[in-house]
């Protein structure tokens, strides 16, 4: 292998993507045949498709793209696994066979007219590439919103993340080989690799809607991606309920002190309104608290039992010995 022509994967995890998969396809593989008449990549260069527990017939035209042509593979996992594992599952298999890697999601939102600008960057010397949106005119105002939420509370806990990067980036075999070194089950990525220590750039670029099929991430799916990335990077939520603890600590010796200082000069009244409200305050703090001790402790028991992220059901279009 060569940096000077480098042999690129593009790694595109897919969920029920029947709808989308043919059009992505056609765009992909164009512009992989215009990379390499650039001599930009070399011709051993691939997509790599991963099937995350479809449910639709995306595995079959996975199956068929991957029959039809030497330029496509694919990954079948044995169930749905999450869109973090499906990446990291293509990037293990991935990363045997080439020097440098681009996962894209299959709806081709992200730009993929600035992957050569990718590598480019790559031979200067980088070995990780982020594609950053420049903004988000695309989604709704309500996705607008949450997200520029979500960013500005993970930097304010402490996790390096890059504003409005996803998951599409170009990683070097050696940051891919680091990636997979670390192996906790609750995967937040986009956090994981600004931390690998290897140079880095950015690409920018303006996100597309999406063309046919559904959003693979629905307000739910969104909300505990968000819980997942703060817990698996931060312990200050946990930090900030001992300090709430102590703030409740001081009013009460504060209250203590008042009901005290009332009942010594006889002005002592039972108030069964601030009784009451002060025991709902009190008891949802106390619930807050479990929760975000509960979410850690939660992590904890999943790390312990070390069960694999994913099961490959089949493979197909890697190199024989790999087939299964």
């Amino acid at each position: 292998m060569t940096t000077d022509t480098p042999i690129l994967y593009i790694v595109v995890p897919c969920f029920n993507e029947q709808e989308a998969l043919p059009g992505s396809h056609e765009r992909l593989i164009n512009l992989m045949h215009e990379m390499k008449s650039q001599d930009l990549i070399a011709t051993g260069s691939k997509l790599l498709y991963i099937d995350d527990g479809s449910r639709d017939d995306t595995w079959q035209l996975i199956d068929e793209l991957a029959a039809g042509s030497s330029e496509v593979a694919g990954v079948k996992l044995a169930c749905n696994s999450g869109h973090q594992n499906a990446l990291m599952a293509g990037l293990s298999q991935a990363v045997e066979h080439c020097d440098i890697t681009v996962s894209i999601d299959a709806d081709l939102q992200d730009d993929i007219n600035v992957i050569p600008t990718m590598v480019e960057r790559y031979k200067q010397g980088c070995d990780i590439v982020f594609g950053v949106r420049r903004e988000r005119k695309s989604d709704s105002w309500f996705k607008r919103t949450t997200a520029g939420m979500f960013y500005k509370l993970m930097n304010r806990l402490g996790v390096d993340t890059i504003n409005n990067h996803a998951d599409f980036r170009l990683m070097s075999r050696r940051a891919v080989l680091a990636l997979l070194d670390y192996k906790e089950r609750n995967l937040f990525i986009r956090g994981i690799v600004t931390k690998l220590g290897y140079k880095t750039d950015c690409v920018y670029y303006d996100r597309s809607a999406r063309m046919a099929g559904e959003s693979k991430y629905p307000l739910r799916k969104m909300v505990n991606f968000a819980i997942d990335g703060i817990t698996s990077f931060s312990v200050k939520p946990v930090r900030l309920v001992m300090q709430v603890g102590l703030l409740f600590l001081i009013i009460a010796l504060i209250m203590l002190a008042y009901v005290l200082t009332a009942y010594f000069m006889g002005r002592a009244v039972s108030g069964w309104p601030s009784l009451i409200l002060s025991v709902w305050l009190v008891g949802a703090f106390v619930l807050i608290g479990l929760g975000i001790i509960g979410e850690y402790v939660g992590k904890i028991y999943t790390e312990v039992k070390n069960r694999p992220r994913y099961n490959v059901d089949t493979t197909v279009g890697l190199n024989s010995e790999e087939e299964q």
